[in-house]
């Protein structure tokens, strides 16, 4: 949202300029989503250089770049929901291998699911191609297996597979499984829940993100489901 020279800002009734905190909030997170990123990177620099000496000192590094990782994913989708609505977001959609998205965000996190002992298992066609936008979709698919290493016990499974025209990429885990709450069908809510702090922006996000991918077949959609493959949680993200 910038400023043209010959645009003028007009003064309220008091003769002060009217500040625009939707564009200084995310100017903001801008800036803390960079430092963030230093932050990881530094961390992950610091690990390989001084790998942990025990299993104490493994959780207390899984620890920190979980939080972080959380943190930066919550920040990008922060900064991506601003320029949905201010409509400056750029999709662009082109054909992908499927499998090269997925593997370049289990790469993405490898330090975090091996301080964790989560063993992740890919199952997808090398051959499978789609439309879509890369950068989107792996945010997407990077805040869920962010989540899934916390919640999971030692099993992640992602997948991807045609199905009724639609792709579908589903990531399951063998954790206790989804809340009652969050287990209502395509479109589920993203009401805030002050005990835990769970704003469920990342629900809000992949849908966002989902609904920018449309074609004749329909448009993008999620489900959630517990009873996976892996007996925990599944999360499907469906393309058209």
């Amino acid at each position: 949202m910038n400023l043209s020279s010959d645009q003028k800002i007009p003064p309220t009734d008091d003769g002060q300029i009217p500040i625009d905190f939707s564009f200084v909030l995310a100017s903001s997170v801008h800036d803390m989503k960079n430092s963030l990123g230093m932050l990881l990177n530094t961390l992950a620099a610091m690990v390989e250089s001084s790998p942990p000496k025990d299993a104490e000192q493994a959780k207390f590094f899984s620890t920190l770049e979980y939080e972080a990782a959380r943190i930066n994913g919550e920040l990008v989708q922060l900064l991506s929901l601003y320029r949905m609505d201010e409509r400056t977001l750029v999709v662009v959609i082109d054909e992908h291998h499927v499998i090269d998205i997925i593997e370049e965000q289990i790469a993405r996190n490898d330090t975090l699911l091996r301080s964790r002992n989560i063993n992740v298992r890919l199952e997808c066609d090398a051959d499978l191609g789609w439309y879509f936008d890369n950068e989107l979709i792996g945010g997407v698919l990077n805040n869920l297996i962010v989540n899934c290493a916390r919640y999971c016990r030692n099993q992640l499974l992602l997948s991807a597979t045609e199905e009724n025209g639609f792709l579908c990429i589903a990531v399951a885990d063998d954790g206790q499984g989804y809340p009652e709450s969050m287990l209502l069908g395509p479109l589920p809510q993203t009401a805030v829940s002050f005990s835990s702090g769970n704003t469920r922006l990342g629900l809000l996000f992949a849908r966002k993100v989902l609904g920018l991918h449309k074609s004749k077949k329909g448009q993008g959609y999620m489900t959630i489901a517990n009873n996976g493959p892996l007996g925990g949680g599944v999360l499907k993200l469906y393309l058209p």
